[in-house]
């Protein structure tokens, strides 16, 4: 999963690319959860900004890595979605501090 910093906004291609899902699939994700609500063009190109995109990366957390159905995904944000991201937060951070020890312990062998 990749990081969104250097752009203002996303095209749904790039944004499926990050999270290595079909572009179906966050536009069905997009209609499940109103959490996800990028930007549309007058044509209804979508353009995904940092927060959308961080939306949809707690949507993938929830479904993809939790392996939560739709219907418990839904009922853990109505539940406790600032709890939920707060875990999802402290879990990417973990992530992301793995992957530097990771490298540095490459680095020393």
């Amino acid at each position: 999963m990749g990081t969104a910093e250097e752009k203002m906004y996303y095209s749904i291609g790039e944004v499926a690319g990050m999270f290595k899902v079909q572009e179906s699939t966050l536009r069905y994700w997009e209609k499940e959860f109103p959490l996800i609500s990028p930007r549309k063009s007058p044509g209804g190109t979508r353009y995904y900004s940092n927060k959308d995109i961080g939306d949809v990366g707690l949507i993938y957390y929830l479904l993809k890595e939790k392996k939560l159905t739709l219907a418990g995904a839904k009922k853990l944000l109505k539940d406790n979605k600032a709890g939920v991201t707060r875990t999802h937060e402290v879990i990417d951070r973990l992530k992301k501090i793995r992957t530097e020890i990771v490298a540095i312990i490459k680095e020393m062998e």
